[in-house]
């Protein structure tokens, strides 16, 4: 049984998941409508702690990484690196847009976000999508 513990942490680190993320919205937009997706946008910044906790206590689980990769073509966007189009807001980070494949914004919110209440938000932007 101690073999058995350790090992399992070992295996459950190695697949600490890692999300693919594109860093061009035009490149995003053209992915999506070719795999037929919506476009999860998140933008955050170099230094942001709470970008940072999303991403270690949200975004690393394999059930969210799932989800996503499932339903989304997903889009990182540093507003200290990346080209922003003007018509979303980048103050206030972590920020979250849920946008068809033609980028056209079906939800928004900001804040991170546990595994639940990121699971909320995603089925905000379902029901709003389906409006």
């Amino acid at each position: 049984m101690k073999f058995f513990i350790p090992l399992f942490l070992l295996l459950s680190t190695l697949y600490a998941g890692e999300l693919n993320w594109l860093n061009n919205y035009d490149e995003a937009l053209k992915q999506a409508q070719k795999e037929n997706k919506g476009v999860y946008l998140f933008i955050g910044a170099d230094v942001c702690r709470w970008c940072e906790r999303f991403k270690k206590l949200t975004l690393s689980k394999k059930e969210v990484i799932d989800k996503l990769e499932e339903d989304y073509v997903l889009l990182y966007l540093s507003r200290d690196r990346h080209q922003i189009p003007k018509h979303f807001v980048t103050k206030g980070v972590p920020r979250h847009y849920f946008l068809t494949k033609d980028g056209k914004i079906v939800y928004e919110d900001v804040g991170s976000r546990e595994v639940e209440g990121f699971f909320s938000l995603i089925e905000e932007a379902n029901l709003k999508k389906e409006d």
